[in-house]
């Protein structure tokens, strides 16, 4: 099974959807996000994909209570759970994560930095950097194959910002 990692995608609507469109033609099944979303309607696009989502809530997402209205499937971090036999462990602070991983967890998933990560395990950890490109002008996200547990990250050139 194929999963695309979001995180950090602060309201920026025209680079969400580029990751999602990139993330559907390389045909993930399931998107994990790290956090930051920020506002509900970031999050509605999100789930208008159609994938399933399991996420964490960021040190940004204000909107907590519109955000939990539209998915139960976002969580405080650090949240544990398993997916495909494997056990993955998400929050938005890399310090977090590090702190709640432990033996048998295989997959490691958190945001924050805004900068791309990846550190082979076990666990595997990533970070797939930020999806809005505010803070870098890098456009990011990520994709792991359960079966392999190989990663890979995905750019997405010509960084464009929300028109406000």
């Amino acid at each position: 099974m194929l999963i695309g990692i979001l995180a950090d995608t602060h309201d920026n609507l025209p680079m969400i959807e580029r990751a999602l469109t990139e993330l559907k033609a390389r045909k993930v099944e399931v998107l994990l996000h790290a956090g930051d979303y920020v506002a509900p309607f970031a999050l509605k696009r999100i789930l208008a994909s159609e994938l399933p989502l399991v996420g964490v809530f960021g040190n940004n997402d204000g909107e907590r209570r519109g955000l939990g209205k539209l998915s139960e499937d976002i969580h405080p971090g650090p949240y544990r759970f398993e997916l495909e036999g494997r056990t993955i462990v998400m929050a938005h602070e890399p310090d977090m994560l590090k702190d709640a991983l432990g033996d048998g967890d295989d997959l490691g998933v958190c945001g924050h930095t805004h900068e791309p990560q990846m550190s082979i395990g076990p666990p595997l950890v990533v970070n797939p950097g930020e999806v809005g490109g505010w803070l870098t002008g890098r456009s990011t996200c990520a994709v792991v194959d359960l079966k392999t547990m190989c990663a890979e990250l995905l750019e997405f050139a010509g960084h464009e910002r929300a028109k406000r």
